[in-house]
């Protein structure tokens, strides 16, 4: 088993990119020699005391073991496999599309909004023009709710899949490797359109199929088995199995789901409230500073928990 450390550095040391790989074999008094390797497996800022700290968790790895940090991609042909339709191509239904791929299955992926690309120009049109696409928009389109608004892929549970894994593909697809070690993971919005292409080229790659404005009016029923849908324009798309991963926003598929007396189950759910100060206050609370955190540390983060009584 390989061995693990915990190095304390600087902000600026542990979010400089040209310089953390050089500070980590320095602060282990390791030679940089090509000998070992350090992965960082955890990264979280320590500002408990007045002087601000960066705390990371490597392991360390002779240089003959040393594997890519990130999980290949998928490159399986599904094509002509047994086909499943999704709806949705929000995160839900990307990963779905993945995992059946994985599976040796065929997704055949429908979204009523535009590909990432066009839904740009139809959140343009909302802000400049104050025109709505009811079917493209902050909430519908290739991507989902998170890729042009605060929703952001960020998980606390640890027990509801493999999570790194999912992590892990996102590096493929283009993410920053840092959110496989980071404690509070982000992309940036400004990094997800390009992430949510790469999956759904590695979909179409694989043999698996993602169609654009096609939403769903009626569900296809087969002995009491959902089957497939139809489409706005009127067409039939069957499969084994239909997976519905259209989020909490598409209020007229629930409808269609009593319509058709298709068995729906309630889950368990969190209410949450948005609570929102300057950024500038909370870093200097967070970070003890007197005006700007500084170059290096991140925009602060804080939760707000209330316990009943």
């Amino acid at each position: 088993m390989n061995k693990t450390a915990e190095v304390t550095l600087t902000p600026e040391e542990a979010f400089d990119q040209t310089i953390v790989h050089s500070a980590l074999f320095q602060h282990l008094n390791l030679k940089d020699d090509g000998s070992i390797s350090i992965r960082p497996l955890r990264r979280s800022i320590d500002a408990r005391g007045k002087k601000v700290v960066v705390k990371f968790l490597v392991e360390l790895i002779p240089a003959d073991q040393a594997k890519a940090a990130t999980q290949p991609r998928i490159d399986k042909d599904v094509s002509q496999a047994r086909r499943v339709i999704v709806v949705g191509a929000g995160p839900a239904g990307l990963f779905a599309a993945l995992r059946l791929i994985e599976l040796g299955v065929k997704p055949v992926v429908i979204e009523r909004g535009s590909d990432v690309q066009s839904r740009r120009r139809d959140l343009v049109a909302i802000n400049q023009d104050h025109h709505v696409n009811p079917e493209s928009n902050y909430c519908f389109g290739e991507g989902g709710a998170g890729t042009y608004s605060d929703g952001k892929l960020y998980t606390r549970s640890k027990k509801r899949g493999d999570v790194k894994r999912i992590l892990e593909i996102m590096v493929a697809h283009g993410a920053s490797e840092e959110i496989l070690y980071d404690a509070h993971p982000h992309i940036g919005t400004n990094k997800l359109p390009k992430l949510v292409v790469a999956l759904r080229e590695t979909i179409r790659k694989a043999g698996g199929e993602v169609h654009f404005n096609m939403k769903v009016t009626r569900f296809i029923l087969s002995d009491g088995e959902l089957k497939g849908v139809m489409n706005s324009q009127g067409d039939k798309l069957e499969g084994e199995a239909v997976i519905l991963a259209t989020g909490h926003s598409a209020r007229d598929i629930f409808h269609l789901l009593q319509e058709q007396d298709i068995l729906m189950e309630a889950k368990p759910f969190a209410v949450g409230v948005r609570v929102e100060h300057a950024q500038n206050l909370i870093d200097r609370i967070q970070y003890h500073c007197a005006v700007y955190r500084g170059d290096y540390l991140p925009a602060s983060a804080y939760t707000v928990v209330i316990k009943p009584t």
